[in-house]
């Protein structure tokens, strides 16, 4: 029976179901054998946060670093989409599969003859600087609509186009019997699979991920929380979990800063461009207003004025 006052004890849950308005970076330390978006949800969920997203997956079986933006820093997860990623990988030699990881089935099984450590080092400095890679079937690609994995998962494999990556380093950390362990420093778009299903037809043994651990997104490779930490902080109270959030700014250090103040720092608030005395640099910068606030991203002009390219709300900082 529908009784006075449901209607707005109701409207208040509804209110309460839609979560808090929390804002912040979460680094977290992805575990073996959950997916990114799974990780990603259990987070939401700790923070009780009205809005999350993750900057770029990991597959199931990597590990390591995983930024989740909550509230106004969703904004900015593209930007870190984009970034740089440093991995540690191990090779497994010997052993070709189809994904390319531990994951898939064996499909080549060869003899390991390694001479020297300076025989793995001379195929390493081959894939330095800007490269091709075809990426893998078990990837998140589309072929009209439909993800690659899927297709692969059906036994199907189709024509991809290469793509170009840069690896900007690529160190041997250490090899024995028939393991490679590496650190990748790379661009977005990398594949470390296809990497090491490449260096292993050139070793002449063929090769898979075993391990993978992500330790570096863009500005960020330090200070990563476990989802056992995170739930820990959650039973003290938000007081103490919220304050293993980053400020949204410190997912941006590698552009420069832009104070704005009076007149500026209200129109750029409204979408409009504005002149900003000794601006030299071109491309993306960080707006703060009256050094207290994060406005959000701007980009240099042709012109040389500062133009919003994605604002933020009660971005307060420090």
């Amino acid at each position: 029976m529908f009784k006075i006052g449901d209607s707005a004890v109701g409207e208040r849950r509804s209110r309460r179901n839609k979560g808090r308005n929390v804002t912040g970076i979460v680094l977290l330390d992805k575990p073996f054998g959950v997916t990114s978006n799974h990780a990603l949800q259990q987070v939401k969920h700790l923070f009780r946060a009205q809005k999350a997203g993750h900057t770029g997956s990991l597959d199931p079986v990597a590990t390591g670093l995983l930024p989740i933006c909550l509230g106004e820093a969703t904004k900015i997860s593209q930007f870190l989409l984009n970034a740089d990623k440093t991995y540690l990988a191990t090779l497994k030699l010997g052993v070709k599969t189809n994904s390319g990881d531990s994951e898939g089935v064996p499909i080549q099984t060869r003899p390991v003859d390694i001479k020297s450590r300076e025989q793995v080092e001379s195929i390493l400095r081959k894939y330095v600087g800007e490269i091709e890679q075809i990426p893998p079937m078990h990837s998140a690609i589309k072929k009209n609509g439909v993800p690659l994995y899927k297709l692969a998962h059906k036994g199907l494999v189709i024509d991809r186009e290469p793509r170009l990556v840069t690896i900007f380093d690529l160190q041997l950390i250490s090899f024995q019997d028939d393991e490679l362990h590496i650190r990748v420093h790379c661009s977005k778009g990398t594949y470390i699979r296809t990497l090491a299903d490449d260096v292993g037809d050139d070793l002449g043994c063929g090769a898979h991920i075993s391990q993978l651990r992500r330790e570096q997104v863009g500005p960020f490779s330090a200070n990563m929380h476990t989802m056992d930490e995170l739930e820990g902080l959650a039973e003290q109270g938000f007081g103490t979990l919220d304050k293993v959030l980053l400020d949204i700014d410190q997912g941006l250090m590698q552009w420069p800063p832009v104070n704005l103040t009076g007149d500026a720092g209200f129109y750029i608030q409204q979408g409009q461009p504005v002149f900003v005395p000794k601006v030299s640099e071109r491309g993306f910068v960080r707006l703060y207003l009256n050094e207290q606030e994060f406005l959000g991203v701007g980009e240099i002009l042709d012109d040389g004025r500062v133009a919003p390219k994605r604002l933020m709300k009660n971005t307060k900082i420090g």
